[in-house]
């Protein structure tokens, strides 16, 4: 994408952030992936509860860009480098981010651990599942009462599925159908560390 696009996306992303937190000398990058349904946006709000960090969620952050949002290649490709590039900016400031988004390829991820290794902060990466019975009454529970930023249902659920690769770095695994207390206690004392 050129950049007389990209710019205007980013700028149109920085200022959905609303205020940041303080910045630091050596800032993390927490990347939270997941299929729709498991509870990665409800994992992330618990870990910013404890860290001040900035949460990028790739849903709201689609509908800053696109207000109706189609989903299509073209838009993922334009929300993901315009969130790239927020991600880099924000920790080159000295700002950490949790990014939430599915995250569910490794030739995804080979973009955040770039920005990472030529920042040389701190990259954790988390994996948040639920049990497909458990997701499926949480997408149910959202349609009947749409609160959250995700469009996400059953069949973009089942249809994600396959498209799940193996997490090729170290990474915590949290099952949101379980207490989380534990994973976000062992995740901010890495972030701490």
């Amino acid at each position: 994408m050129e950049d007389t696009q990209l710019a205007p996306d980013v700028q149109r992303l920085a200022e959905s952030l609303g205020e940041l937190p303080e910045p630091v000398v050596k800032p993390t990058f927490i990347a939270v992936s997941g299929l729709p349904g498991t509870g990665k946006s409800y994992f992330c709000s618990k870990l910013a509860e404890k860290l001040p960090f900035v949460i990028l969620e790739s849903d709201a952050l689609r509908k800053a860009l696109f207000p109706l949002p189609n989903y299509s290649k073209e838009e993922s490709s334009r929300l993901f480098q315009a969130c790239h590039n927020i991600i880099e900016k924000l920790l080159k400031r000295g700002i950490p981010v949790i990014l939430d988004a599915t995250n569910l390829s490794e030739n995804y991820r080979e973009r955040l651990y770039n920005i990472a290794d030529r920042l040389d902060v701190k990259l954790i990466l988390v994996r948040v599942e639920a049990p497909p019975e458990v997701v499926r009454e949480r997408l149910k529970a959202r349609l009947e009462n749409p609160e959250g930023n995700s469009d996400a249902d059953w069949e973009v659920y089942q249809k994600m599925t396959p498209r799940v690769q193996k997490i090729c770095h170290n990474h915590y695994k949290v099952d949101t159908s379980r207490d989380i207390t534990p994973a976000l206690d062992k995740i901010v004392r890495e972030a701490n560390r």
